[in-house]
């Protein structure tokens, strides 16, 4: 059952039904019981096209039966369906944000090239550099990381680039925020969150 409860496994949508953030049941609980949600009863049909869509609060969620594809949670007033769709009832916004800084969003922003030979590195091929070393102060940010040739790396060594002969093809810089929707995957292959994630 804590499996269960502690998978990030509901959706939220704002109350436009669009996809803004994914909860573990639990926290989707504690949002419906306090009023700041409503779950979304979803019928689906053939080709899991939805036959029925409708918000459902928490007083009735409760009382609900368990389809046979359903996960639900045992309490003591017996099993309550977990909700795999919610809604923030009074959260219009599509929030914003930025994949998150690692070797893997460095990589994919610098197009799997070099920055500074402009070679087509595979994933192994590749590591961080940071251009300003990070032995003299250098940050582990956006500007400051670049995706380099290993070679190329450790002949740089901890210098600068032009201490080393190289330059950079491009100023590195953050990625543009997107809505948090574009960052949402159905990682556990939830039949409802496809009528409102794609892939």
């Amino acid at each position: 059952m804590t499996n269960i409860l502690n998978k990030a496994t509901v959706l939220v949508l704002n109350r436009n039904w669009q996809a803004i953030n994914v909860r573990t049941p639990q926290e989707a609980f504690c949002m419906m019981a306090t009023n700041v949600a409503t779950a979304l009863e979803i019928e689906l049909g053939d080709g899991a096209r939805a036959e029925a869509l409708r918000p459902v609060t928490w007083d009735e969620w409760i009382t609900l039966p368990i389809r046979p594809h359903d996960n639900a949670v045992h309490t003591v007033r017996g099993p309550i369906r977990v909700p795999t769709v919610i809604v923030a009832v009074n959260f219009a916004k599509v929030p914003k944000k930025r994949p998150k800084l690692s070797a893997k969003t460095i990589r994919e922003r610098d197009g799997n090239r070099c920055q500074y030979t402009g070679a087509l590195l595979l994933p192994e091929q590749g590591s961080l550099d940071h251009v300003l070393p990070r032995s003299r102060g250098g940050r582990d940010t956006w500007e400051n990381l670049v995706w380099s040739s290993k070679d190329v790396n450790s002949r740089k060594a901890n210098r600068l680039p032009h201490e080393a002969g190289l330059k950079l093809l491009k100023t590195p810089r953050a990625p543009r925020e997107l809505p948090a929707s574009a960052f949402i995957r159905n990682g556990h292959s939830v039949a409802d969150w496809n009528l409102f994630v794609k892939g």
